[in-house]
């Protein structure tokens, strides 16, 4: 019962991602944003939910992690009730910044707990095969449940559904979940407001570059002011006493190999989701219900390979799941590459998300393992906090680079698909194109699919890189074998 009180909160707090980008065009007709600061409403969230997760972490560790864990889910449920209210734009956004601080309250919360709830061992392996398998397979289930609730009730219902799922949740953790020991220290504030806004910058300037092109005044004074303010950053928590984020978890090479790793896995999962949502609903005209039953073998293959790598890790330790996963998710999105215009879901989409899920799903339980092997009991919440924040940092961060290179090459694509239009179109339209700059099908088309493919070579490229990391950096000793057997088992 205890963890699937934890696993429901990651859930809810991951689905809420991918939930909303189905329900993108109501919002825009009904709150009247426009094209490019619709893309706010996802960017709210996830940088709000990243840049805040490590004082996230800090707090649990402080204040005692169940009191914080039930702070955070009912933030998140206060935040989700508002977005539902919201009349326009500026207040949509102000929840789903609220929303991204409730999230990064409860989600590192709530992997300390898995940490100090099950013993280290077969137990613990089996918990976290969960929780990763939650944390990866809950953009699938937000796509298939925002298709739901968009196409039978409508779009409030995505943020109105987390109430009664929240409250449930912080009502059940006093009662399976114990209280886990405070450690006194200080918030690290200074560190957090300054890693949080360094990452808006750094995402932001790539949006920017991707619409205006890297010579943009804006463009490259954003990356100029984001590189001073991480800097900055930086300088903070070597010196701090009690750091957000203490930079000797780096010292330890399994331990920053895993965030190295994290970061390129996000990119990559969080620009499969992306895309292919474009994809599927631009090209293959699939419905938003269709789009989010289309992508219910992710969560099913992803909860297989969590379940095979927290089987067998105690024996082969996570190594070999970090190497393969990571090969597996790169072939995945290298296949995907290959979509056009022709392309059909079983025949060309099918395929390659099963492959990239089963890769995933090995990474996931992997990564999660490692990261939280051999840290303090007193700084879990720290080590998970990082965790949690180089997943939500790099998904925002790859997704921006992604977007990039998605415009960079459709605008070559349309530069194409503009003369071969202009010579087949009728008057009516010509003055259609000209008045809104639009391309209707199949020139359309033909633009998405080439934007979509560069993005997926990238990510592809992402996941190789992960694989390389572990390859080249994580080393697994006999003793971590032994703690995973279950034997030898001391303190966190």
């Amino acid at each position: 019962m205890a963890l699937l009180v934890i696993a429901s909160c990651q859930l809810m707090v991951v689905l809420d991602i991918t939930i909303v980008n189905i329900a993108l065009p109501d919002i825009q007709r009904s709150l009247d944003f426009s094209t490019t600061s619709l893309a706010w409403v996802v960017n709210a969230y996830t940088l709000s939910f990243g840049g805040l997760l490590l004082l996230g972490g800090r707090t649990g560790d402080i204040l005692g992690r169940r009191r914080v864990f039930i702070f955070g889910v009912l933030l998140f449920v206060l935040a989700s009730l508002l977005g539902g209210l919201a009349q326009n734009a500026g207040q949509l956004l102000a929840a789903r910044a609220l929303q991204g601080v409730g999230g990064a309250i409860a989600s590192p919360t709530a992997l300390s707990l898995v940490s100090t709830t099950f013993r280290e061992g077969p137990e613990r392996n089996r918990a976290f095969g969960v929780f990763a398998a939650v944390s990866a397979g809950g953009g699938a289930i937000g796509l298939l449940a925002g298709g739901v609730l968009v196409e039978w009730l409508n779009w409030r219902w995505v943020f109105f559904v987390n109430v009664p799922i929240g409250l449930l949740i912080a009502l059940a953790t006093p009662r399976w979940i114990r209280e886990s020991e405070r450690h006194p220290g200080h918030f690290d504030i200074a560190g957090a407001l300054t890693s949080t806004v360094g990452m808006v910058l750094l995402v932001y300037g790539f949006i920017r570059a991707a619409q205006e092109g890297w010579r943009d005044g804006l463009t490259v004074a954003s990356f100029a002011a984001a590189v001073v303010i991480l800097t900055v950053f930086i300088l903070i928590e070597r010196q701090s006493r009690q750091p957000i984020t203490p930079l000797h978890m780096f010292a330890d090479r399994n331990r920053a190999g895993t965030y190295g790793m994290m970061l390129s896995l996000a990119a990559a999962i969080f620009g499969m989701f992306f895309f292919l949502t474009l994809f599927t609903q631009n090209v293959l005209d699939f419905s938003p219900l269709q789009t989010g039953l289309a992508f219910l073998p992710v969560s099913a293959v992803i909860a297989i390979g969590a379940g095979l790598a927290s089987r067998f890790l105690p024996r082969y330790g996570p190594k070999p799941f970090m190497v393969v996963g990571g090969i597996l998710a790169a072939s995945g999105l290298a296949w995907l590459t290959l979509t056009d215009v022709h392309s059909t879901y079983v025949g060309s989409v099918l395929g390659p998300i099963l492959v990239f899920s089963l890769g995933m799903g090995m990474e996931f339980v992997s990564l999660t393992l490692m990261a939280l092997s051999n840290v303090p009991t007193h700084e879990t919440g720290a080590a998970s906090g990082l965790l949690n924040a180089t997943q939500q940092v790099g998904g925002s961060l790859g997704l921006s680079i992604l977007v990039t290179m998605f415009g960079t090459a459709s605008r070559n694509e349309a530069d194409k698909q503009v003369p071969r239009f202009l010579e087949q179109a009728t008057p009516a339209e010509r003055l259609r194109f000209e008045r809104t700059g639009d391309l209707p099908p199949p020139w359309a088309d033909e633009v998405l699919t080439a934007g979509v493919s560069a993005a997926f070579t990238m990510a592809a490229i992402f996941a190789v890189l992960a694989a390389l990391i572990a390859v080249v950096v994580i080393q697994v000793r006999p003793s971590d074998l032994e703690r995973l057997g279950g034997k030898g088992l001391g303190p966190v």
